[in-house]
């Protein structure tokens, strides 16, 4: 009888242990609105366009740890079809989220979030960026990532219509 390769069974529950989840958000840019990305406020003549406070950073993330746990989407937890949730902050919509994962016996242990856009640039805010989420993640912010990046002018984020985020979170289960 064949032996069995050493190493080629899961442990019991392995999907618990670690989990890995992709979120994306974009919003357009609007005048006279405050520009907010990874929690920080950002001077700009501009800020996003939502129904909360618009933070991309923050909802990519959010829809990457809920996804990699299972449970939903950013749309699900906070509909804007409730008006609770008009202009509300994505900061705290963030460690709601975090807590729903403790809730089911998982907890984030690294993000990397780029943001795609052509202005403004993200360089001075990076750190505090990095600070911020890392509180509200529950996370050292060394397992923080955050990336400026441009689309080269190409599309709506090119024509400064515009930005996108995209974050992956790994998690790893508490059982």
């Amino acid at each position: 009888m064949p032996r069995k390769a050493r190493g080629t069974s899961p442990p019991p529950n392995a999907d618990a242990q670690l989990r890995v989840g992709i979120g994306y958000d974009s919003h357009p840019f609007v005048l006279g609105r405050p520009l907010t990305l990874g929690g920080i406020l950002i001077p700009s003549e501009f800020g996003l366009d939502g129904f909360s406070d618009a933070d991309a950073v923050c909802h990519a993330i959010t829809d990457a740890i809920l996804g990699a746990a299972g449970l939903g989407d950013i749309g699900e937890m906070f509909p804007d079809s409730d008006p609770a949730n008009k202009g509300r902050d994505s900061i705290a919509m963030l460690e709601a989220a975090v807590q729903r994962l403790a809730g089911a016996g998982y907890a984030v242990r690294q993000v990397d979030v780029s943001v795609i856009t052509e202005r403004p640039r993200l360089a001075a805010y990076r750190e505090k960026m990095r600070a911020r989420l890392a509180a509200a993640l529950g996370i050292d912010s060394a397992s923080v990532s955050v990336k400026g990046k441009t689309n080269e002018g190409m599309g709506w984020i090119g024509r400064r219509e515009g930005l996108a985020c995209i974050a992956v979170a790994t998690l790893k289960g508490n059982q």
